[in-house]
């Protein structure tokens, strides 16, 4: 017979038993948690020390006298020589070379971004002949360095009339960053939604002005990603330059660097004060589109 309770003399179930969990399995919870919590800031941390040591280390050592540069290259300089970096600024080589890399790089983002993002539109919108096979043998370049071409596109550039042009160097940089650049935009826009298509072919809209109108408006953070790995990849180029260009006044700044050097190989503390004022475009345009390369590079990471 089960106990009830009676009221107003009629029968009331009586309420189930509440089971609750031990305090020792929420407190291992939460222990458990602080300590992944410790060990993914752990690990971040120790990863930001190896990237950011190196570059303080050569923006300090530019500060540095020679001696002190020798004695001291970890630490803090005793006096700050800030005519290390005012030198290189003033000089016109310098702003010749950081010149020559950006016309260089520009041009190439605005080609890469043009052609891969048209090519990717197709291949992810249109249906066509050997349209697989094409696919593919765009992403079979990513598995070829680029020194093992170095030969054969030299004859070719030279036959076209474009050794030593800035073009000579944008147009081989566009060819080899094709693949990577199809593959990110492709899968961006795959996960574009497709009711924004059929709405807009209701309204009487082609693909080209479907992509013009809409998808490249919805495409700013994989437009970033892509400009950003390109300018990048264009911004350090050091073997392309080095085997297409013979005159000194088109150098880029990592050949410049090595004239440069070859001119003050014993004053290492001005080529770390040139290395520093060479690579901080590349850092300031990173940490500028910081947000946008996360959002394009995660864009197809799920499916919603």
């Amino acid at each position: 017979m089960t106990d009830q309770t009676f009221i107003a003399g009629k029968p009331v179930a009586a309420k189930p038993a509440v089971v609750t969990r031990p305090r020792r399995d929420v407190f291992s919870k939460h222990r458990m948690s602080f300590v992944t919590w410790l060990y993914l800031y752990a690990s971040l941390f120790i990863v930001a020390a190896i990237v950011l040591l190196p570059l303080l280390t050569t923006a300090i050592g530019g500060f540095k006298a020679l001696g002190d540069l020798r004695v001291n290259p970890f630490g803090l300089p005793s006096q700050w020589i800030w005519s290390n970096y005012l030198d290189i600024l003033g000089s016109g080589r310098y702003w010749q070379m950081l010149g020559n890399s950006m016309i260089i790089a520009v041009l190439t983002v605005v080609l890469t971004l043009a052609v891969a993002s048209m090519a990717a539109f197709t291949f992810a919108h249109v249906t066509f002949f050997g349209s697989g096979f094409l696919l593919n043998y765009f992403l079979i370049g990513l598995m070829f360095p680029v020194a093992t071409a170095i030969l054969p596109l030299f004859i070719r550039i030279r036959d076209l009339g474009l050794l030593d042009t800035y073009w000579g160097v944008v147009l081989p940089q566009v060819a080899f960053g094709l693949g990577m650049s199809i593959m990110l935009f492709r899968k961006f826009f795959q996960n574009v939604p497709h009711e924004l298509f059929d709405a807009a072919q209701v309204d009487g809209c082609g693909y080209i002005a479907y992509f013009w109108h809409v998808t490249l408006p919805l495409s700013r953070p994989i437009l970033a990603t892509v400009g950003i790995v390109a300018f990048v990849n264009s911004w350090n180029n050091y073997i392309m330059p080095l085997i297409l260009l013979n005159t000194d006044a088109k150098y880029p700044w990592p050949l410049g660097i090595m004239v440069y050097q070859g001119e003050y190989s014993t004053e290492w503390q001005l080529v770390l004060a040139f290395i520093t004022l060479t690579i901080l475009p590349t850092i300031i345009v990173f940490f500028a589109a910081q947000k946008h390369i996360v959002a394009g590079l995660t864009a197809g990471a799920v499916k919603g």
